[in-house]
């Protein structure tokens, strides 16, 4: 007598009850509700500018997400990422759809017409316009892979922004059955990418389950409460905020590998998004670095100005 052996996936599907692994964006309102939370957190923050400039950013992604299709992966391809634990469309590839230069252009020119242009600003998007598609590539590889002392701080968060539409239309489009399992902790499933923070969710299927975000697909992967997203570790797990910051965010850290990264609680605020409100927290990621903790990873919106090794 033989016995069939079900894998992971084939085991979730049967049981009803199973927490819901993966949360896959929705593609007509993520970039909407992170540019309206971006508009809402800029105001009284420190760098309220900049804050609104991305919310410029993120709307100008809404438009430009409602007319394009992303290539979804064949069956094939599937099937050997399925096979071999591997990301099901890793962004840091050489077979990297082209298309998110068309995306980068037409975004850079949204952003000048939607107005308000310093200078300096104007540079920036003057340089990303005059660069080579070979170049965009280089730097687009750099920015993914996060090696700092290739990438200009400026004109990254454009790149990855462009990048974002591309890979968060193409999440959208999955079936979350599809998506592999990995035996790499802290990365994207569906793109390989690193989360830019956590959130506990509420409601229906997902109530008070943790979840962390792609902060290049959006995609996100359900993860137990109290353990590392970096290193997995359960050891040495302690949450940071502000006196008087905001009770739904918080600063995960982690003992065992001295890094951190932040979560967020819908119950105390329902409109919290990951990235837009971990970049609206700068003066938690300053107290978190004076504590001696660094962070996981940068988020996507905003890149270091020099090497984070340096």
């Amino acid at each position: 007598m033989t016995q069939k052996i079900l894998d992971p996936s084939q085991i979730e599907s049967l049981d009803q009850s199973a927490i819901p692994r993966i949360r896959l964006p929705e593609r007509a309102t993520v970039f909407a509700a992170r540019a309206a939370r971006l508009k809402h957190l800029a105001d009284g923050n420190a760098i309220s500018g900049y804050i609104r400039l991305m919310s410029t950013v993120a709307d100008a992604q809404h438009h430009l997400a409602a007319s394009f299709e992303a290539k979804k992966p064949p069956p094939e391809a599937i099937e050997t990422a399925q096979q071999n634990s591997m990301p099901l469309v890793p962004a840091l590839s050489p077979d990297r759809d082209p298309a998110w230069r068309d995306i980068l252009y037409r975004l850079v020119d949204k952003v000048e017409a939607a107005g308000a242009v310093t200078p300096a600003l104007g540079n920036v998007l003057d340089a990303l316009r005059l660069k080579t598609p070979q170049e965009l590539e280089t730097q687009a590889d750099a920015v993914l892979a996060h090696r700092y002392s290739e990438v200009n701080p400026a004109t990254a968060p454009f790149i990855m922004a462009a990048l974002q539409v591309v890979w968060t239309d193409l999440a959208s489009r999955l079936d979350s059955r599809d998506i592999p399992y990995l035996d790499t902790p802290g990365v994207c499933p569906v793109c390989g990418s690193l989360p830019v923070a956590s959130v506990v969710r509420i409601g229906g299927q997902y109530e008070g389950y943790r979840y962390l975000q792609c902060g290049l697909c959006a995609n996100e992967w359900h993860l137990v409460r109290v353990k590392c997203s970096n290193c997995d570790s359960t050891k040495g797990i302690a949450y940071h905020g502000i006196d008087g910051g905001s009770v739904a965010l918080k600063a995960e850290s982690c003992d065992e590998c001295h890094t951190y990264r932040k979560i967020g609680y819908q119950e105390k605020d329902f409109e919290f998004e990951p990235l837009a409100d971990d970049l609206a927290s700068l003066t938690l990621d300053l107290l978190m670095n004076e504590a001696g903790y660094q962070r996981s990873g940068p988020n996507p919106l905003l890149w270091p100005e020099v090497p984070s090794d340096a």
